[in-house]
């Protein structure tokens, strides 16, 4: 059995068709090892893994480069899944063992905030940065050399920005100065972008009654990492890692346009009664609605900023109108102000500041 060397704080869609994939398509050139998944809400995906044995696929349906993609990859690159409430325990082992190097996460932009309840050290800690930290003091008590933190939850300079919390965590718990330098010079905390459509179950699959864990994503990925080493310092080999000394073009370009537009569709089209993405693509005044948001309100507050925001925005509506996807709005509705609060305040903002009137589209959302 490979070594254990990813720690994932998150169970659920993306991570599984985005790292827990690209690790499994890694693997069979070169191992880089396994993941151990801690689920903290609720513990029925952390059940549903290992009673798969950590055996799950991916769909991979959509269109690139003008071709037809529907194929299916098997995914055993998950190790075991634990549920933070009741293996804490095991999680901090986890901490401590040699061979772990990189603790990556999902916990939505919700996630990066601290908890009054994480008043002392000890238990389980509540708030996401607690836990991170939690383990990452095991992992120092032990003599134990420092781990690379990607944080995927889509917040600029997400790296630097969870390295924050995780310091003021500390300063709460009194943790002593060496393992605050410990924490800043020997952990590498990275910026990074992950991008990729992840809508949930196919529609339509022949695993669809064999496999509980079975999910659909598009073929485009990408994961882009800031770093001004070459290759970023970064051991897990995949076409779709970029390496960049600024990501923040990668950035604002996909949380905008893409992110963006999920998050206005959800707004917009809920009260309507439309359900999925693809009913919003069909339906001529909700897509109009889109066209019109992108091509008037997204892209010009971005032109001069990022590569070609035009171009990028044509090929979202083409990603939007996948196929083979059943994009919930609900879903994307999820933690629904904390994302309009990252994707489309500061849209409004720019677009007040530089053209010196409301977008209206973007002010009717957001009131």
């Amino acid at each position: 059995m490979s070594t254990e060397t990813v720690l994932q704080f998150g169970a659920g869609n993306f991570l599984r068709a985005f790292v827990d994939l690209f690790i499994e398509e890694a693997n069979r050139v070169r191992d880089f090892g396994k993941v151990v998944v801690v689920q903290s809400t609720g513990r029925e995906r952390a059940e549903a893994i290992n009673a798969a044995g950590g055996i799950y696929h991916v769909a991979l349906q959509g269109v690139e480069g003008g071709v037809v993609v529907d194929r299916t990859e098997r995914v055993g690159s998950v190790s075991r899944a634990l549920f933070a409430g009741t293996d804490w325990a095991e999680v901090l082992k986890v901490a401590i063992s040699p061979g772990l190097r990189w603790v990556v996460s999902n916990t939505t932009e919700a996630g990066f905030v601290l908890d009054d309840a994480d008043g002392a050290e000890g238990g389980v800690p509540v708030s996401f940065p607690a836990k991170l930290l939690a383990v990452l003091l095991g992992r120092f008590r032990a003599g134990l050399p420092g781990v690379k933190i990607l944080p995927c939850e889509l917040i600029e300079a997400n790296g630097t920005r969870l390295l924050g919390l995780v310091m003021e965590q500390a300063d709460r718990w009194k943790v002593e100065d060496r393992a605050k330098e410990w924490l800043r010079e020997e952990c590498r905390w990275v910026n990074n972008l992950v991008d990729r459509i992840v809508p949930g179950r196919p529609r339509a699959h022949d695993l669809l009654d064999r496999d509980p864990l079975l999910l659909a994503a598009e073929p485009f990925a990408l994961w882009a990492i800031e770093s001004s080493e070459p290759k970023g310092g970064f051991e897990l080999e995949h076409p779709a890692v970029v390496v960049a000394e600024d990501i923040a073009p990668y950035y604002l370009r996909k949380v905008r346009i893409l992110n963006g537009a999920h998050t206005a569709l959800a707004a917009h089209a809920l009260p309507m009664g439309l359900k999925t993405v693809g009913e919003c693509l069909e339906h001529p005044a909700v897509r109009g609605w889109l066209e019109g948001l992108l091509e008037e309100e997204i892209v010009p507050v971005l032109e001069g900023r990022v590569d070609d925001p035009a171009g990028f925005a044509r090929a979202t509506l083409d990603r939007f109108r996948n196929p083979f996807f059943e994009h919930a709005l609900s879903a994307i509705a999820l933690n629904h102000e904390a994302k309009l609060k990252t994707r489309l305040v500061p849209t409004l903002e720019d677009f007040r500041r530089m053209f010196g009137r409301e977008p209206k589209r973007i002010a009717g959302i957001l009131g």
